[in-house]
């Protein structure tokens, strides 16, 4: 590959993950938010990677201002004996290496979009963490903002019972139940690292019909499932009192409170 080729890969990666993480949220489709400080210093340092390897050449080319004299000589002097003999590389840059210019013009021109729908309906929820300790007592708030997690939590796991009977708003995307399941879920997408270890927690909305895939929403309703509250036997649902359409979170990877409501 020429070299630059080489150089304008490094460069126009660095300034893609420059534009990204420093000018515009759209980092937040691929990475957590403490992985910020992470892309600007690789930004940078492919930048500076880049720019320092386009020096470099260009004093291998030219190194006491007779360069390309040289190299015309050298030329004749060598002919006959290759390419590898005069110590340049004149070989053509291989067609399918230019396709690593797509992902990186992507960073600057486009960015695919945040993961939704077509991958919550494709995987089953996750598995919520045990809650060792006690549940802490509900606030008297009617309706009860709750993230999805502990909604799961409560109806699993509290033998207090606490959810039965509460009416609870809760913020997420429409994804679409099993084809012969009734209603349909509201989801997040939650991610330890980045976007490769996502996972989905769902919680199965009856009563009111489903809004377009990937729509958000604020769901408010109570528990209504079949099993016994409680146990790991309850069925993570809500019979929906009303749905209400709101703006994606600017960080959509995370199982929050609805806006507003913290």
């Amino acid at each position: 590959m020429r070299r630059f080729v080489q150089v304008g890969l490094l460069v126009l990666a660095g300034l893609g993950l420059l534009h990204t993480s420093l000018f515009t949220d759209e980092y937040l489709r691929y990475v957590k938010e403490g992985m910020r400080p992470l892309l600007v210093a690789s930004g940078v340092l492919l930048v500076v990677l880049g720019v320092a390897e386009a020096w470099s050449a260009r004093g291998r080319r030219r190194p006491d201002g007779h360069g390309q004299e040289e190299h015309r000589r050298g030329g004749r002097e060598h002919e006959g004996y290759g390419h590898e003999g005069h110590g340049h590389d004149h070989s053509g840059v291989p067609r399918v290496a230019w396709l690593l210019f797509l992902p990186v013009l992507s960073l600057l021109f486009y960015a695919p979009p945040a993961l939704g729908s077509y991958t919550a309906s494709r995987e089953p929820a996750k598995a919520v963490a045990v809650q060792e300790d006690a549940f802490d007592p509900l606030p008297a708030t009617s309706p009860l903002p709750i993230t999805l997690t502990d909604f799961t939590q409560r109806v699993q796991q509290d033998r207090s019972l606490a959810v039965r009977g509460r009416a609870v708003v809760m913020t997420g995307f429409v994804s679409p139940a099993a084809r012969g399941q009734d209603g349909w879920y509201l989801t997040r997408i939650i991610v330890s690292c980045c976007a490769a270890d996502a996972s989905s927690v769902k919680v199965l909305v009856q009563g009111v019909a489903a809004p377009k895939a990937d729509t958000w929403v604020n769901v408010t309703g109570t528990w209504h499932g079949s099993g016994t509250l409680g146990t790991s036997s309850a069925a993570v649902e809500v019979e929906a009192r009303s749905v209400k359409k709101v703006g994606k979170p600017t960080n959509s990877y995370m199982d929050a409170l609805p806006l507003g409501t913290r």
